[in-house]
């Protein structure tokens, strides 16, 4: 089959375990989602009714969606012996016969009637750690190095497991998702790419730009 959406996933907030905090990360199959563009950089998802907990490092417009292998969720399955249901590692999007991980920063996904981009890395963090309840998680994950891709919206529509997925108007810079969360996670070769090139969100070029000056 061509590649398509496997389930669409929202999150309604629940406490996140040993934290006084709520949280969305656990996500549900629902049977069809409708997509916007946040009108700030940080905050609310882009999925009507999915709740975002800290909105001061997730949501905005450039965390809008998130989109997940369901090949990458069968890996990890395997690997910790246990079962991985689309949306458990808080996506959005649960995807089938595309590499999300191979994922041009910049690059346009046309997915039911919606538009998106890609802008980057999902970033793990301590309540993914906390959800997911598996020692060294965060290293772990990161030392995997494919995290999935964080997308904009550019026009609004609504999204349905069974769309189909058509990429388009690949930028000619090569900078991957997996070669940002590199640059993210400390490898300067990396950041100065992505910054000479000019790739990557806004937000994700200051964030380099601001720890290659610190260092």
């Amino acid at each position: 089959m061509p590649a398509h959406i496997l389930s669409t996933n929202v999150g309604a907030p629940r406490p996140n375990a040993g934290n006084p905090t709520v949280t969305g990360i656990a996500k549900q199959p629902v049977d069809r989602i409708e997509v916007s563009a946040p009108r700030s950089r940080k905050g609310p998802s882009g999925v009507a009714g999915d709740f975002i907990g800290n909105r001061r490092h997730h949501g905005g417009a450039d965390q809008a969606v998130y989109a997940f292998a369901r090949e990458e969720l069968d890996w990890w399955a395997t690997e910790l012996g246990i079962d991985l249901p689309g949306g458990h590692f808080g996506e959005n999007l649960t995807t089938t016969g595309v590499d999300v991980d191979a994922a041009v920063i910049g690059e346009i996904w046309e997915v039911g009637s919606a538009v998106l981009q890609v802008t980057g890395p999902r970033i793990p963090c301590s309540t993914f750690s906390t959800h997911m309840q598996q020692p060294r998680w965060v290293k772990r994950f990161a030392e995997r190095g494919r995290t999935g891709a964080y997308f904009a919206v550019l026009e609004p529509g609504s999204i349905a497991g069974g769309d189909k997925i058509t990429v388009r108007d690949v930028p000619a810079h090569g900078v991957t998702v997996p070669m940002s969360f590199r640059a993210w996670m400390g490898d300067r070769d990396e950041a100065r790419r992505i910054l000479d090139l000019d790739a990557g969100s806004a937000q994700l070029r200051e964030e380099l730009a601001e720890r290659l000056t610190r260092s």
